[in-house]
């Protein structure tokens, strides 16, 4: 609910410094590790446990779990720490934490489909679905989606305040905030407000006719298969998911306080799998529900009338990091703070969720995979659209390849016949001693025989190769080759 990154801002996912790592080490619970799932190299996955480990052992949250998106599919998920206290529970991928604020792009998303079936237009102004707000007629559903409308936040601090202990309306919450005079004129400020995700959550059952989350679920969660979504505006999680958790400075830890029905909504009503959550990040990715112009719409940042950048987007943070592309959220209700990371250049995503809340270890542990992960693959030589998805792949191929792996469904018929046990040895025993390829880069696209050619250049420490691939217009590689380069010093075109 609360946006727990809001110093983040302005700065859109500017790496947390090594120095928050100096904090007194506090006591916490590490319990025994649930399985992983994986397809992520060896490497990878020791330095994303040891990061968890040692932000939970520095912050004192109990526990975390993470899901890892690389060449656009969920390739590790983990949990770390202790669910449940006591009695103590471990905890597992599969329990689920709310999100918080990350539910906004849900919101948003919604809000964008009714726009694309030509059901509203983002330019309407409020009042036409929602009467008898402050400036309606000149508040936007744009606005309130970039939070740019002017109107007050109902819940800005990091606690629950009494009054929320009681149950409560989205009327309630717009009889009281949004009807009074605006913090500022629309559209000539940035500022964080939940206020507005209640307004859009009322327009979007206003239009749809059905509750907002009958809405999500068929229209979001269901096509997705995230089949863990629990609605926590209507009450806690169940007895095998984790339990939140708040502390009053460096004292003890303590179930926290649940807020009452009513005041999570359209703004932060949301629960699930850090697994789930991957699984919406790689919809973004593919862009799976929305036409692609609505999906720039979505992802565009939104400027204010003087011309400034706000670095917001309709329910997510957006910048540049490294030159890729950043989409990011944090969230945080009663007892939990979540993070949730994409680097769509990349293909790449990361997950974190967290049990105890006004903590910034879900920041912490997802800005530090996501350097991990933030591959320059689809970067170095700036290639768009397909060509950066497909570099994307290939990038991740040739790291299962260092170890020995490889994914067949990705590869023709003859493709797979190339690869034979003794292709996979060569290929393991030469290249997985030259470490990470850093930086790697397409050098050339052409059409051939009904099908792309691409040629891409992987540099590493001491030698660089080249690879060349074919690929039919269904995605499967005909041919996937690694060779030496012409040179030892040659580098990715500046």
């Amino acid at each position: 609910m609360r946006n727990f990154s809001r110093p983040l801002v302005r700065s859109l996912v500017r790496w947390l410094s090594a120095a928050a790592m100096a904090a007194p080490i506090l006591p916490v619970s590490v319990a025994a590790q649930a399985p992983a799932d994986t397809t992520l190299d060896a490497a990878s996955r020791a330095v994303i446990d040891s990061t968890a480990r040692a932000v939970l052992a520095a912050t004192g949250v109990p526990s975390a779990s993470v899901a890892v998106v690389t060449g656009g599919r969920l390739t590790y998920r983990q949990a770390y720490g202790t669910a449940r206290l006591a009695p103590t529970v471990p905890a597992q991928p599969d329990m689920r934490y709310a999100v918080g604020s990350v539910s906004k792009q849900f919101t948003a998303t919604a809000m964008v489909m009714l726009a694309q079936e030509g059901k509203l237009s983002l330019s309407d102004p409020v009042s036409r679905y929602v009467p008898g707000l402050t400036r309606g007629d000149e508040v936007t559903i744009r606005e309130l989606l970039s939070h740019t409308s002017g109107y007050q936040d109902y819940w800005p601090q990091d606690y629950v305040m009494p009054s929320m202990l009681v149950p409560t309306t989205a009327e309630h919450i717009l009889n009281t905030w949004a009807k009074k005079p605006l913090d500022f004129d629309p559209g000539t400020q940035w500022q964080y407000s939940n206020t507005n995700y209640v307004i859009a959550g009322r327009i979007i059952e206003q239009i749809s006719g059905m509750p907002l989350m009958q809405f999500l679920q068929t229209r979001i969660f269901a096509p997705l298969g995230m089949h863990s979504i629990a609605d926590v505006n209507v009450g806690r999680l169940g007895e095998t998911d984790a339990i939140g958790y708040y502390r009053h400075a460096l004292g003890p830890l303590r179930p926290a306080p649940k807020e009452a029905a009513g005041w999570l909504f359209a703004a932060g009503e949301l629960a699930m799998t850090a697994t789930d959550l991957a699984q919406w990040d790689i919809s973004l990715i593919d862009r799976r529900l929305l036409s692609p112009a609505w999906y720039d719409t979505l992802t565009a940042p939104v400027m204010l009338k003087n011309g400034t950048d706000t670095h917001y987007a309709l329910g997510i943070f957006v910048g540049t990091e490294g030159g890729q592309r950043v989409w990011e959220h944090s969230g945080e209700v009663s007892g939990f703070t979540s993070e949730d990371i994409v680097l769509p250049d990349a293909h790449a995503a990361v997950v974190v969720l967290t049990n105890q809340d006004a903590s910034t270890a879900a920041a912490l542990i997802g800005q530090r995979v996501a350097r991990l992960i933030a591959t320059p693959a689809a970067s170095a030589s700036s290639p768009s659209g397909g060509d950066a998805r497909v570099a994307a792949s290939v990038h991740t191929i040739l790291i299962e390849l260092q170890h020995g792996r490889i994914d067949r469904s990705l590869f023709t018929d003859n493709a797979n016949a190339y690869f034979t046990d003794e292709a996979i040895h060569d290929y393991a025993s030469s290249l997985g001693p030259l470490g990470a390829p850093d930086p790697f880069c397409q050098t050339g696209r052409d059409e051939r025989g009904g099908m792309t050619f691409h040629s891409y250049l992987a540099v590493f420490p001491k030698r660089a190769v080249t690879i060349t691939t074919y690929q039919w217009p269904d995605g499967k590689l005909e041919q996937y080759l690694v060779f030496a380069a012409r040179s030892a010093t040659a580098a990715c075109p500046r």
